[in-house]
C-alpha cells in the first residue's frame, strides 16, 4: 500500500513538472517567440531527463517513467519549435 502512496506522489509531482512547461511551449508554437531561450539549457534539462528516465526504468518506477516521458516531450517540443523558428529564412 505504501508503494502505491508514493507512486501517486510520483505522478502527481510529474503532472506538476508537465504544467510548468505550458507557458514555454505557448511561447513558442503560439506566439512564436524564442528570445531567451537557450538551446544549451535545453539540451542539458533534456539529458537530465533521459538520465532521470533510465533511472525511473532501472528501478522500475512508473511514476517516474511516465513524469520523464511527458517532460521530454514538452523540452522537445520547445527546442524543436525553437531551432525552427532560429533557422535562416530561404
Amino acid at each position: 500500500m505504501a508503494a502505491l502512496w508514493i507512486e501517486l506522489i510520483g505522478l502527481f509531482a510529474g503532472i506538476l513538472g508537465v504544467i510548468a512547461w505550458i507557458p514555454q511551449i505557448k511561447e513558442v508554437w503560439v506566439l512564436k517567440r524564442h528570445e531567451g531561450i537557450s538551446i544549451v539549457t535545453f539540451g542539458l534539462v533534456a539529458t537530465a531527463l533521459v538520465a532521470w528516465l533510465i533511472y525511473g526504468i532501472l528501478v522500475g518506477s512508473p511514476s517516474i517513467i511516465l513524469a520523464n516521458l511527458a517532460a521530454l516531450s514538452c523540452i522537445s517540443s520547445i527546442i524543436v519549435g525553437v531551432l525552427r523558428l532560429r533557422r535562416p529564412q530561404t
